[in-house]
């Protein structure tokens, strides 16, 4: 109980010194200049937060690597920042997504690097918004947002309302209520870039499960509102019903009103299919949408209800890393915020799938960054080209893009995260321990559903379970155990995104069994 009071009493604080602080004069100003500056502040960074710092990992794998401080710089200066974090991923600099999350050790050169989860805290600023990246039954990684991080998002903020115009649109926001604080950290930047008519939507649950975080949100938006900011208190859909969004954008249309809505790719289908289910106009309404992949499925719902959709990109670690523009109307495509990461890409196989894809690892660049990190993998695929159309984002100087953007190990539907190891320890271990069966018995499909992702849980028929319902009780017990796993359970269940079925696993085209199985990643076919 102390630390959870603790841990939110640290997150109130940080909104306060957030809501305190003034938005960017000059958005602009301060893209360019770290834009201009990248390279140079990318070494200040290391330098002092690596280099100067004995204890921090990423020292020790530059000693292996035979890389002084001078050498980095000069490798720089002379071939570039990526060229150079390419030469360094093959001398050993760099970490896999288990290493990162201190679920695997790090081992270099025949040698262990200690770690743990403060290992890459950025140890040059002082953060007091708190909050977690989801997706460890043990452990998450601990982010402490600093203030002059979070008014230095506004800019791309900012970027992103002048391209789509939003400043004289209605916001609506589909964000997760506490212990998420992404919701919370939504409404009051959008405040603050000139939204005056916002909304929030948020799934329900129960005041049994989550009556003290409503209370706990509706403290924070209280204390916003004391600051002279006007945030809206979120409002609590029914179980597996979206059509309150979507009942609110015909009124706002047949009122002569724009709206946008912003939230997770499924639950902006969900409101889709609503519409078109019960009727409603939602014409023009603009969809900007994150957490999976703009899949052609999903996409033809929206659009199929006069409306559009643009993906944005965000990483726990990171926080947002893309966006689209208005001109990328196909696939799942964002412009790369050169000034807050950089990024190289390499061929491997997928850990929970069965082909080879092409790993993005991403590397720190804001001196105020959460975390330090140099080539990181994220468990993400793409395909990094040069931009080529004509947009704000590219005049402002984000003129490399990422095309074909993908998850290969890990849950992503409902703009959440969950990493897919934890799962498959939950489908290897603690469902055969508490229903019988063995390893392969239990399987989890993440597949397009009609409107939305769906999670399908295979129950191979040699378990001898008769009744669905009690796999599906017994899943979601599990899954609460999981860090943030009641913002989870609250999440699917809101949905109807999980069903149970007993079958016989799928069957990968190489006579694979994943007990994690992603599609389109794993293309599957049912055991004979």
């Amino acid at each position: 109980m102390l630390p959870e009071l603790s841990y939110y009493a640290r997150m109130a604080w940080g909104l306060f010194q957030f809501l305190r602080t003034p938005p960017l004069a000059n958005p602009g100003e301060a893209l360019r200049a770290q834009l201009e500056d990248r390279e140079q502040r990318f070494l200040d960074l290391v330098r002092q937060a690596v280099f100067e710092q004995p204890g921090n990992p990423y020292r020790e794998m530059f000693r292996l690597a035979g890389c002084r401080y001078q050498d980095l710089a000069e490798a720089v200066r002379r071939e570039g920042l990526e060229a150079a974090l390419a030469a360094l991923k093959n001398e050993g600099v760099y970490l896999e997504h288990e290493e990162l999350k201190c679920r695997r050790p790090i081992v270099r050169a025949g040698r262990h690097i200690p770690a743990n989860d403060t290992s890459f805290h950025n140890p040059l600023v002082t953060g007091f918004f708190e909050n977690r990246s989801s997706g460890s039954r043990s452990r998450a990684t601990r982010l402490r947002n600093s203030t002059e991080f979070l008014v230095y998002l506004g800019a791309h903020g900012d970027l992103v309302m002048r391209e789509f115009g939003l400043v004289r649109k209605v916001y609506i926001g589909l964000s997760p209520i506490l212990p998420s604080g992404h919701g919370i950290v939504r409404v009051a930047t959008t405040a603050r870039l000139g939204c005056r008519d916002q909304r929030w939507y948020t799934p329900g649950g129960t005041w049994r499960d989550t009556g003290h975080y409503r209370a706990l949100t509706g403290f924070m938006i209280l204390e916003a509102r004391l600051m002279g900011l006007d945030v809206p208190f979120p409002a609590y859909l029914p179980p597996h019903d979206f059509a309150p969004v979507a009942r609110l954008l015909a009124q706002l249309r047949a009122n002569g009103r724009s709206s946008v809505v912003h939230g997770p790719l499924s639950s902006a289908v969900r409101v889709a299919a609503a519409a078109r289910d019960k009727g409603y106009d939602i014409r023009g309404a603009l969809f900007l949408t994150g957490g999976e992949t703009v899949t052609e499925a999903k996409r033809a719902v929206i659009e199929g209800a006069g409306s559009e959709v643009f993906p944005r990109y965000a990483i726990g670690e990171f926080g947002l890393v893309g966006h689209a523009c208005r001109q990328m109307r196909h696939g799942n495509c964002v412009h790369l915020y050169r000034d807050a990461v950089a990024v190289i890409s390499h061929r491997r196989p997928a850990p929970l799938a069965d082909v080879e894809v092409n790993s993005l690892l991403y590397t720190s660049l804001l001196p105020f960054a959460p975390l330090v990190l140099i080539n990181a993998e994220v468990d993400d695929s793409g395909v990094i080209e040069k931009a080529t159309c004509d947009c704000a984002l590219t005049a402002a100087g984000f003129t490399v893009q990422i095309r074909d953007l993908a998850s290969f190990g890990k849950l992503t539907g409902y703009g959440m995260t969950l990493v897919g190891t934890r799962m498959v320890d939950l489908l290897e271990r603690a469902l055969p321990a508490r229903l019988g069966g063995a390893p392969g018995d239990y399987q989890l499909v993440e597949s397009e559903g009609a409107n939305q992702t769906q999670l399908t849980l295979r129950v191979s028929p040699r378990v001898g379970i008769e009744s669905p319902e009690e796999v599906r009780q017994c899943f979601f017990d599990e899954v609460s155990k999981l860090h943030g796993g009641a913002l989870f359970r609250r999440t699917w269940l809101h949905a109807g995104a999980v069903r149970v079925v007993i079958a016989e696993p799928l069957v990968t085209q190489s006579g694979k069994v994943l007990s994690l199985h992603l599609l389109p990643f794993s293309k599957g076919k049912a055991a004979p």
